[in-house]
């Protein structure tokens, strides 16, 4: 249906003239406007054929640049498992210019810096373990370890591992400069625990040795307080030297004869007591004098030079015996000079067993050649 252009009346297709107001209705086709031919068509076509092959050339650009930098980052993990710090910097930097983006070059670099001032401050420290700094050198390792918490991975362990080490020599030398300046019985006891501490295989058998002489200290000391009936002075001695020397069975046998004395020597007051009440008692036979025979004993030296007894003893009973106090003298020239007691280990000796006894005497320093020792006396209990 068209309209008159004129009036707004309707005509129909073909009419010339409005059959309202009269005039001529012009041609539809002339007014329409003309279609044009639009010679640049191409134009975003071509546009977005340069585009793809720009994407995919930036593309495959990209992909070649990540390609090498993961070569040189592979290489630069191998220089640092090496320890080749320096190298394995240049290396890293090299790949972060094919790929200014790649976290794993970066946090490598940045690992592979700070590894570098860690190996100068294992250098320093060194120089400071050679002048007996031992403090400042120790601050210095961990400074380094501090350094070194930010970061995660093989390559980091083994680098932590490396300063443990050193570590622990640095706590070496310095324990073994406080043995060297003789240290005091006080002083051995800090000193175990130390050793105990450090992670390092030449700690065990230090650590045995200091042991070996606090051992040695506590059974002396609990003895001549055991041999004054200071029972409770005894024990808290020997407990003592157990906290450093657990598995120690001389004190061990030495804290059960304790007990075994004391609860005896309780038990012979309470008796005596007992006995007094009732005017009357009975001779209670401990052992018969034939219990225990004498196989040996010697007089020795030891490192410092003083004097050591030694002796072993066999049980000739038919029962088992327990608490066996050895009683010696000590001459020199024919003439004594000193008495001792000493309990015989282990503390139980059955029918046919040996056992044995020793006593330092660090207050005595001698040749051991010009000592006589003659054992006056052994007495024991049954059960």
């Amino acid at each position: 249906m068209y309209y008159c252009p004129y009036c707004g009346t309707k005509v129909k297709e073909g009419e010339q003239f409005c059959m309202k107001c009269g005039k001529t209705i012009p041609d539809l086709e002339a007014r329409l406007p003309k279609r044009q031919w639009n010679k640049w068509w191409f134009l975003p076509i071509a546009a977005f054929v340069v585009a793809v092959i720009t994407i995919i050339g930036f593309t495959f650009y990209l992909d070649r640049q990540t390609v090498k930098a993961t070569e040189l980052y592979r290489e630069a993990e191998n220089l640092l498992m090496e320890e080749h710090y320096d190298e394995a910097t240049d290396v890293l930097q090299d790949a972060l210019k094919h790929r200014k983006d790649f976290s794993p070059a970066a946090a490598a670099l940045e690992y592979a810096n700070e590894a570098l001032q860690i190996e100068n401050q294992l250098k320093e420290a060194e120089q400071l373990l050679a002048e007996k700094d031992y403090q400042s050198a120790i601050a210095l390792l961990h400074e380094s370890e501090d350094k070194l918490n930010r970061f995660q991975g093989p390559l980091v362990t083994m680098l932590v591992d490396k300063i443990d080490a050193f570590h622990a020599d640095a706590r070496l030398q310095k324990l073994e400069d406080k043995i060297a300046a003789g240290p005091s019985i006080n002083e051995i006891r800090v000193l175990i625990w130390e050793a105990d501490e450090i992670n390092h295989p030449d700690t065990e058998e230090i650590a045995e040795l200091l042991r070996n002489q606090l051992v040695d200290y506590t059974f002396s000391k609990a003895s001549e307080a055991l041999n004054e009936k200071q029972f409770n002075d005894a024990l808290l001695i020997t407990e003592d030297g157990l906290k450093y020397a657990p598995e120690s069975e001389k004190l061990q046998s030495l804290l059960a004869n304790i007990n075994k004395e004391k609860h005896s020597f309780e038990s012979a007051q309470k008796e005596r007591m007992e006995q007094a009440m009732d005017t009357a008692y009975e001779e209670y036979q401990i052992n018969e004098n034939a219990a225990i025979e004498l196989i040996d004993v010697d007089v020795e030296n030891d490192g410092e030079d003083q004097i050591v007894i030694k002796g072993r003893v066999e049980s000739i009973a038919t029962v088992p015996i327990h608490s066996i106090i050895v009683e010696y003298t000590l001459s020199r020239n024919g003439e004594d000079f000193l008495s001792n007691e000493i309990y015989v280990y282990p503390d139980v000796l059955y029918p046919g067993e040996e056992g044995r006894f020793e006593f330092t005497h660090f207050d005595l320093k001698d040749d051991s050649s010009r000592i006589d020792v003659e054992v006056k006396r052994i007495t024991w209990y049954t059960d």
